[in-house]
């Protein structure tokens, strides 16, 4: 396998770190782009999420524009917008502004879940439909964004005709299966659902059908990795994330830990059990540790692209590790 071949992209939350503020998080996730811009990287998304204290990224739109002013050549986008939060017009706007700002760097991906708990998706929401129909929201926001939209009273302005390319995100394979029928690019959330992934991907392919976007299907596989100069440091740093979906897990919402050397005094055996079945394709190592797994990784998903989400408590070890994962897969 030619890995030049596979493009890295970077997924970000724009994580709150404990002892640090709101601004600082915005600041270091700024400085993350810049860098993986120079690193190689082909993508930087930031994902939409609403009430959690350890996540910066709820106003995404205003989030990108922001990293857009500071970056030149990388793709930005969402990954993804919650759709059912918004009205399918609103976005159509936001991101033809961006497409306007920044031309042929914009990505829109798309989720259906809420990206926030029950009672904050009602605050969101002006009623409490659950996705159902995410379809004929992609297909109103479809239409903003194209050229036939010009022609009636409503329209994007800015966003229509820009055809700014579309992804469906998913950690099922309802998104997958609809992906597949409407042509789309497809990236699958293996970072914290890896139970449905092969399913996803199959019914993904077995569903696709040509689109003015997209001939054959595109797959792009999101994955927890942390990288430093040992398998040993890697593993240590990794705690933070363990301790991220421990806090998760039991509703606890903390900001961003710092990494523990003893992660048995924190969790009990079957929430360990539970975590490290989670986040089992997590990859934690040396530089030709996570180069192996991510080789085997695209070996056994077929994916055309792998992105990668870090829960790594220090800034500037976040950054090191994203350069290190570029050096070994020969992107830098």
């Amino acid at each position: 396998m030619n890995n030049k071949t596979i493009p890295l992209s970077v997924l970000d939350l724009v994580p709150i770190n404990e002892g640090n503020s709101i601004s600082q998080a915005m600041k270091d996730s700024t400085n993350l782009a810049k860098s993986v811009e120079e690193f190689g990287y082909s993508r930087y998304w930031i994902a939409e999420h609403h009430n959690f204290s350890s996540i910066a990224s709820a106003a995404t739109s205003v989030l990108l524009s922001h990293i857009g002013a500071k970056t030149s050549k990388i793709r930005i986008g969402s990954g993804g917008i919650m759709l059912p939060n918004h009205a399918p017009l609103v976005i159509a706007e936001q991101f033809g502004t961006l497409e306007s700002l920044y031309p042929n760097r914009i990505d829109l991906g798309l989720g259906r879940a809420p990206g926030t708990d029950r009672q904050t998706m009602l605050a969101l929401r002006r009623d409490a439909n659950s996705g159902f129909d995410f379809p004929m929201m992609l297909e109103d926001l479809q239409f903003y964004l194209s050229n036939k939209a010009g022609k009636h009273t409503i329209k994007a302005i800015p966003g229509y005709g820009l055809n700014i390319p579309i992804w469906l995100l998913g950690s099922s394979t309802f998104s997958a299966k609809l992906a597949g029928e409407k042509g789309l690019p497809f990236a699958f959330a293996s970072h914290f659902a890896p139970d449905s992934m092969y399913d996803a991907i199959n019914t993904y392919k077995a569903s696709f059908k040509p689109s003015s976007q997209l001939n054959k299907p595109y797959i792009i596989i999101c994955i927890n990795a942390v990288c430093a100069n040992s398998d040993d440091e890697a593993k240590f740093l990794a705690t933070t994330e363990y301790q991220q979906f421990l806090y998760l897990h039991r509703g606890d919402d903390k900001l961003v830990q710092k990494p523990t050397e003893n992660m048995n005094s924190l969790w009990e055996d079957w929430e360990e059990n539970s975590i490290k079945h989670k986040l089992r394709e997590s990859i934690w190592g040396s530089p030709n540790t996570v180069k192996r797994r991510l080789e085997s990784l695209v070996e056994k998903t077929d994916a055309n692209e792998i992105m990668i989400n870090s829960w790594i408590y220090d800034n500037k070890k976040r950054v090191k590790s994203y350069e290190l994962i570029s050096k070994a897969w020969g992107i830098a």
